[in-house]
């Protein structure tokens, strides 16, 4: 029996992959309208692919589709953030414990490399973009490092609300924030590098809930 050649990535996978990045990344902003024929032209394909990885985000809470209305890219309220906040927490600390575990030594030498890029001074926003992002990275380093791939997807799908709402509350006081979490940083990996769970676990929950209250204080003032 002959079988024809599947296709690598289809057209609704690589569209949904694209309006994802363009979310998480602020490309496109909360409460944005989305023009379902317009990003179908700019991306080349037909409107199914598109309006099928629209689904697919509507189903992941990063847009919201209102009869009537139109689609929109996600807009979180506070309580939505502490409630997934609680959930990140719950799932970064199980894969902390695993990691303690078995963690590679490759990985402790990766998690020190973003170490020491957190402590480069952030002069402009393009730094503090370059900051960000290894900051996500070492927290998905760790997670990656439990071997658990069913609690990564998990969590990579909650981060990116997370990144929602930082787009949304433009923090002031983010150098003294980054201060506080390179002191943070360090604590957890070195609990990591000793495989010390309990310690491990303390830091990160102390960690994650600093930060859940610094951006639900702000989403609220705003």
């Amino acid at each position: 029996m002959e079988l024809a050649k599947i296709q690598r990535e289809r057209a609704v996978d690589a569209v949904y992959q694209a309006l994802r990045q363009a979310i998480v990344s602020s490309l496109m902003k909360p409460g944005e309208r989305l023009n379902v024929d317009e990003l179908a032209q700019k991306l080349g394909v037909s409107l199914t692919p598109v309006r099928s990885a629209i689904q697919q985000l509507a189903n992941e809470g990063l847009v919201e589709i209102r009869p009537r209305s139109g689609t929109f890219v996600a807009s979180l309220s506070p309580q939505d953030v502490e409630e997934t906040f609680e959930i990140r927490c719950a799932l970064e600390c199980l894969a902390g414990e695993k990691a303690a575990a078995n963690i590679s030594t490759q990985a402790l030498k990766r998690l020190h490399e973003l170490l020491r890029a957190l402590r480069k001074p952030v002069r402009n926003e393009e730094d503090r973009k370059a900051h960000e992002r290894d900051n996500s990275e070492l927290h998905r380093a760790i997670v990656e490092a439990s071997g658990n791939r069913r609690l990564l997807e998990m969590y990579e799908a909650l981060n990116a609300h997370i990144k929602i709402a930082r787009i949304h509350s433009a923090e002031a006081n983010w150098p003294v924030r980054m201060q506080q979490e390179e002191s943070e940083h360090e604590e957890i990996v070195a609990a990591l590098e000793e495989r010390d769970t309990g310690a491990l676990v303390k830091a990160l929950r102390k960690h994650i809930y600093r930060a859940k209250d610094a951006l639900v204080a702000t989403l609220r003032a705003k």
